[in-house]
């Protein structure tokens, strides 16, 4: 089954194509029944490695993802990229019998809305799967198989309810991660799980169901925090209140009201350390020769090291600390992330358009293929966009399409 030829890539103009054709997953076609930010970040994997993705929406304004204020402003146009849409509505017979159509043509069909959803429209796995066994159909839910399989979820909910919160925030302050790292690595372990399933389909002959789980994916990164209670006896305190595995691990003031993180996690470094900002007799000291026994003393050294670096601006540490191979980090908010030079190197961000017309650069998948970052093939669509290209390729002429669109069952079709 293949998708639409992968050689018709848009590009800003004087930007290079970012990676040679055909791109990894070319041919493979992805129908997405998806909202919010865990479903299209797995479409958003799978586009920017080349497959054909098709973002099904509802008819007139699409996906209220679109829409959102505040903080939920960013997250369409940083997960539909490299997306066709089609805006067509799902109620009506005529629509519901071209996505089952557009289906039947399809590898893949990814959604991440609420149990049951799309089963009432004959579009749910069991029906699929059963009519195309070649299908892998892939649903991204708050919850694996389970007592809680039936429970609405958000990012914040498994936060709060697997202990991430607890250990983000500072004791008796429960604090979501300042992104939404449940869905998007959701959306990420929903990618693998197709990519693990297009493999055995090259030896059986057979799709699959694959589900992924915004619960389970928290419970996967406090992992961790879990297995150290069960090494140690001991339960892991949240995170500002932690003992350190490391004895220099901070955050510190600096000379000129910023802020920066410098890490000593080795002996060697600690030595270092001590020679570059002029504090030898510590790295003399016998008591605080190792790493265990420094954890173990912050009390006596720290408020030195602070009253050191407070000596010194945020650039003078920053140096220092990479010319001695120091780990470091200023502390920085994501919007000052844009003049940042690591992340303006060629390739590392992706342009793409807003429906103002302004262009937005936003992070590339953060991979490398032969030193080359997957990049832009396709605009952010707009709601049905691409609707008479996709329905074209079903067999259906400008005049079935004209038709479709005056009667309301599909929309933004150009």
């Amino acid at each position: 089954m293949t998708g639409p030829d992968t050689d018709d890539r848009t590009q800003p103009a004087g930007q290079p194509l970012p990676l040679p054709l055909p791109l990894p997953l070319a041919g493979i076609r992805v129908v997405e029944f998806s909202h919010m930010v865990m479903g299209p970040s797995c479409g958003l994997v799978l586009g920017d490695l080349g497959a054909d993705v098709i973002k099904i929406e509802p008819v007139g304004a699409g996906d209220n993802t679109r829409r959102l204020p505040g903080s939920g402003a960013g997250f369409f146009p940083t997960y539909n990229r490299n997306k066709r849409s089609l805006a067509i509505d799902l109620k009506a017979p005529e629509g519901l019998a071209l996505v089952k159509r557009l289906i039947a043509r399809a590898d893949v069909v990814t959604e991440n809305f609420r149990p049951g959803a799309l089963d009432k429209q004959g579009l749910g796995a069991e029906a699929l799967c059963a009519a195309h066994p070649r299908l892998i159909y892939c649903s991204l839910k708050g919850f694996l198989t389970g007592p809680y399989a039936h429970r609405t979820a958000l990012d914040e909910v498994v936060q709060m309810m697997g202990g991430l919160a607890y250990m983000t925030g500072p004791p008796g302050r429960p604090l979501r991660a300042g992104a939404s790292v449940n869905d998007v690595m959701g959306g990420m372990f929903a990618a693998i799980g197709i990519l693990a399933a297009l493999q055995e389909r090259h030896r059986t002959g057979r799709g699959q169901v694959i589900r992924s789980g915004l619960f389970e994916n928290n419970m996967f990164l406090v992992a961790q925090h879990m297995a150290q209670f069960a090494v140690t006896g001991q339960a892991a305190a949240p995170m500002p209140a932690r003992i350190s595995a490391w004895a220099v691990y901070d955050v510190f003031e600096t000379g000129d009201g910023d802020q920066i993180f410098v890490g000593v996690v080795t002996d060697s470094q600690w030595r270092l350390f001590c020679e570059a900002f002029g504090c030898d007799d510590l790295a003399g000291d016998p008591d605080l020769a190792s790493n265990p026994q420094r954890v173990h003393a912050r009390d006596r050294f720290m408020p030195r090291l602070r009253a050191i670096l407070k000596r010194h601006d945020r650039a003078a540490i920053a140096r220092v600390c990479e010319e001695n191979g120091l780990p470091f980090a200023p502390i920085t908010r994501p919007d000052e992330m844009f003049d940042d030079p690591h992340l303006n190197h060629p390739g590392a961000m992706v342009p793409v358009t807003l429906p103002d017309g302004r262009v937005m650069p936003v992070p590339a998948l953060p991979l490398e293929f032969g030193g080359i970052r997957p990049g832009l093939r396709r605009d952010l669509p707009a709601a049905g966009q691409q609707g008479a290209e996709i329905l074209a390729e079903l067999g259906l002429g400008p005049d079935a399409v004209a038709d479709l669109t005056e009667r309301g069952i599909i929309s933004g079709a150009t």
